[in-house]
C-alpha cells in the first residue's frame, strides 16, 4: 500500500491520508514549542509606581503567579521574554525602557500595566509619556489605577492565549519601536569655554575681551 497525496483517500479505499510536512511542523510548533513557551514566561517588571506593589502581591503566596509558570521574575533583559511596564514613564526614562526592550531576546511580549503606562493616567503633563504604545509594541493593556492582582493574572493568561493562538511574531512584524527617543548627548565646549583648573587663570575668551581681572586670594 502506497501513500496518496494530501487530502485524497488512500489506495484501495483504506482511508489513509498522507499528511503534509508543513502542517505537521505547524502543529508541533503550536502544540509543542508554543505550549512550552506559554507555561514558562519570564517577566521583567519595569516598576516605577504603585503598580509595582500590585505586581509584587501577584507573585506572593496568596495569588501565586507560579501556578502559571511565571514565578521566575527576571531583572536581566537577556533572560526575560515578558516586559511588564508597571507605572508612569517619563520622557527622560523612555530611552532606558526602549534599550531594555531591545536587549530582550525574541520572541518577547509587552504588558502595559495600569492607566499611567497605557494613557498617562492623571499625569497629563509634558514630562510623562501619554501611552507607551507610541514608542513600542504592546500586546495586553491592564486597566486600573492600580490593577488588582486578579487583573494581572488575567493579563498573563491573555499573553498565554496570544502565544497559543496567534503564534510568535517578531518585533519587526508588530511595528518595531515606533518613535525612538535618543538620550541626552554630551556637548563639547568650544575654545575658551573649557572649565579652568586654576581660578586665577583667564580663559582665551576673557583675555580677548579684557573684561575680567584675576582674582586675588
Amino acid at each position: 500500500m502506497g501513500l496518496s497525496p494530501a487530502g485524497a483517500v488512500g489506495a484501495e479505499g483504506s482511508g489513509f491520508n498522507a499528511t503534509r510536512l508543513d502542517y505537521m511542523v505547524d502543529m508541533i510548533r503550536k502544540h509543542g514549542i508554543n505550549w512550552c513557551r506559554k507555561h514558562s514566561l519570564w517577566p521583567l517588571p519595569f516598576a516605577t509606581a504603585c503598580c509595582g506593589i500590585e505586581f509584587m502581591s501577584t507573585a506572593a503566596s496568596r495569588y501565586d503567579m507560579a501556578r502559571f509558570g511565571s514565578e521566575r521574575v527576571s531583572f536581566s533583559p537577556r533572560q526575560a521574554d515578558l516586559l511588564v511596564v508597571a507605572g508612569r514613564v517619563v520622557m527622560k526614562m523612555l530611552p532606558v525602557l526602549q534599550r531594555i526592550y531591545l536587549q530582550m531576546c525574541e520572541p518577547k511580549w509587552v504588558i502595559s500595566m495600569g492607566a499611567c503606562a497605557s494613557t498617562g493616567g492623571v499625569f497629563d503633563t509634558y514630562a510623562v509619556v501619554q501611552g507607551i504604545d507610541q514608542f513600542m509594541p504592546v500586546d495586553v493593556y491592564l486597566p486600573g489605577c492600580p490593577p488588582r492582582p486578579e487583573t494581572v493574572l488575567e493579563g498573563l493568561m491573555a499573553i498565554q492565549r496570544i502565544v497559543t493562538d496567534e503564534g510568535v511574531k517578531s518585533s519587526a512584524e508588530r511595528g518595531g519601536l515606533g518613535l525612538v527617543i535618543q538620550p541626552p548627548q554630551m556637548v563639547s565646549l568650544g575654545p575658551g569655554m573649557q572649565p579652568r583648573e586654576n581660578p586665577n587663570e583667564l580663559t582665551a575668551l576673557e583675555r580677548l575681551r579684557g573684561k575680567r581681572e584675576p582674582s586675588v586670594n
